[in-house]
């Protein structure tokens, strides 16, 4: 085949982006405003219904919608102030897989908790194939200290949550919630962490907006087993729009909560959490630039000496018109999916299985596992993909291999069945600017590498 250059995750932008971005330059408003607000709403609606194509102008779906989602300059920032909405502080502990990315563990640094990792299952979940974590060890690793949970839904397939929330019920009783209401922030702390009375589930969905998977339990409590999306299942979720998602704002992310009655039953509502989360974006400040607009308002307070991670109006231009385009997307994703799926089942390659019963994915990742081969083989695997014009990349190196976790962590060996995961691990492009030809060359190369590595040409 002649040669071709397959570029591995390039943003998808069309004229629809390109003009709604023209027009908020234009609009004389490009910090948070209208079109921020907007996507939140829309977002909210989205997780709640799997529906894109909500008009959320109207007063019923404003008043349905609005305050439910909290869009950010990153995943991030969206996941940190997770935790300090939780209330995780200094002594706390949280639970993280040793198979993720950074971000997932730093946030909870930032607020002052200890990490502590956990393997994933073998060879990861066995009908998915997602580095999932190992579940046994996450209940051994709960104590009085731990706050929360981080789940990563990697790749865009979601994780089981009805084993996680059965685990986090089980050790209720060493929860100890927050008793601190020196002030606005801590007070919401105490109150969510009492009306939570368990470990809180956080979940990473960096990788899964539109994902979803039937549940009975979610963070709201044991409901009739159904579909949920993700968004909706987990008690604190972020999102992230970062220009390599199937979603972008450039950057960009959300946070969003799904909390039980008692939560509520303690004092605690969605308009006051939607409040502290705008507080904690916007250097505590009590009015944003949209609010001292109006006449005769200029005057703000400072409430708490916070944070700068809000979205602006330009990337929020991006998102609503990608969300249009949503469907379409994932629906391309998974067509190019198909063809992976045939080549590696020809090929006899481990690779994730993005849709089975009971779950979809958001199509993020095509992860594939070469058999009998370690890191050195792998490496120039992926070289020798670059050379004939495929760009593959590896998620992830698993944290406790890096410089910042090693110490922490106690050192890789300690999670062996993430280090076996990583090491024969490649991931091929997946996104929706491939051809039909860009696809089928992609698979026939795979298949001329693989043949070459059984030769011992590589």
């Amino acid at each position: 085949m002649e040669k071709r250059i397959i570029s591995f995750s390039p943003p998808d932008i069309s004229e629809l982006e390109i003009t709604e971005v023209v027009e908020a330059l234009r609009s004389g408003w490009i910090t948070t405003g209208s079109r921020t607000k907007m996507l939140e709403c829309r977002l909210a609606a989205y997780t709640e219904t799997g529906c894109t194509d909500i008009d959320c102008t109207t007063k019923e779906a404003i008043a349905k919608y609005s305050q439910k989602v909290v869009c950010l300059n990153s995943a991030t920032a969206a996941e940190e102030l997770n935790f300090r909405i939780l209330g995780v502080r200094e002594g706390d502990e949280v639970i993280v897989s040793a198979y993720t990315y950074t971000a997932s563990v730093s946030a909870a640094i930032h607020c002052g908790a200890t990490v502590k990792f956990v393997d994933i299952q073998k060879d990861g979940d066995s009908i998915t194939h997602m580095p999932e974590m190992d579940y046994d060890a996450l209940e051994e690793a709960i104590n009085e200290r731990t706050k929360a949970v981080v789940v990563v839904d990697l790749g865009g397939i979601v994780a089981d949550y009805d084993r996680i929330y059965s685990i986090v019920e089980r050790k209720r009783s060493l929860f100890k919630a927050l008793d601190d209401h020196s002030n606005l922030l801590s007070d919401l702390n105490s109150r969510i962490q009492a009306g939570l009375g368990r470990v809180a589930v956080v979940s990473d969905c960096a990788h899964s907006l539109g994902a979803s998977r039937v549940v009975s339990q979610t963070g709201k409590g044991k409901i009739k087993k159904s579909k949920r999306y993700c968004g909706a299942i987990a008690d604190f979720t972020d999102f992230s729009f970062h220009a390599v998602k199937n979603f972008t704002t450039a950057e960009g992310g959300a946070s969003t909560w799904c909390l039980p009655r008692s939560v509520y039953d303690a004092g605690v509502t969605d308009k006051e959490i939607y409040k502290f989360y705008q507080l904690l974006s916007l250097h505590g400040q009590n009015k944003d630039a949209l609010a001292k607009t109006k006449i005769g308002v200029w005057e703000y307070d400072i409430i708490g000496p916070w944070y700068k991670c809000n979205m602006t109006d330009i990337m929020a231009a991006i998102g609503l018109r990608q969300l249009d385009r949503y469907p379409q997307l994932l629906q391309r994703r998974e067509e190019i999916m198909k063809r992976y799926d045939a080549i590696c089942d020809e090929l006899d390659i481990s690779h994730l299985n993005h849709h089975i019963e009971g779950m979809d994915s958001s199509n993020h990742l095509y992860l594939i596992r070469i058999p009998g081969i370690e890191v050195e083989d792998r490496n120039r695997f992926i070289t020798r993909m670059a050379e004939v014009g495929v760009a593959t990349n590896v998620h992830y190196k698993p944290l406790p291999m890096m410089t910042a976790y090693s110490v922490l962590s106690g050192g890789i060996e300690r999670y062996p069945n993430s280090y076996d995961y990583y090491k024969n691990l490649i991931t091929l492009p997946l996104h929706t600017l491939l051809s039909d030809e860009d696809v089928e060359y992609v698979c026939e190369t795979l298949k001329t590498v693989v043949r070459e590595q059984h030769n011992g040409e590589l």
